[in-house]
């Protein structure tokens, strides 16, 4: 596949809602959010996994590009526009301010 032709979002949400028709997940429970959610906790353990046992960084890639298909095939499974929910987000986000806790930096909304 010629990747420069697949270099932008509307392009991947094609590519999952081609696979999503291949395996007709909206008739067969793939589109089921509680499914998918389990799913996307799955994933999320395996990245855990890649990291905590020092396993390749392209084992991570593999693993973090699963639970990003998986996140845009929910977006289609719920029919909201990711793309724009990201935007809506950055921007919210962009506004926090961050503390140190733990020793770690946190952005949050910190309700005190």
């Amino acid at each position: 596949m010629n990747h420069k032709q697949t270099n932008s979002y509307q392009a991947m949400l094609d590519s999952v809602q081609a696979f999503h028709d291949k395996h007709d997940f909206k008739n067969t429970g793939g589109e089921e959010l509680s499914y998918r959610i389990a799913l996307m906790a799955e994933e999320l353990g395996e990245i855990s996994a890649c990291v905590t046992k020092g396993k390749a960084t392209s084992e991570l890639a593999e693993e973090t590009a699963d639970l990003f298909i998986l996140l845009i095939g929910t977006a289609i499974a719920a029919d909201f526009d990711l793309k724009q929910a990201f935007w809506d987000k950055m921007e919210k986000i962009m506004q926090r301010d961050s503390k140190m806790i733990n020793g770690r930096i946190r952005v949050s909304e910190f309700r005190e």
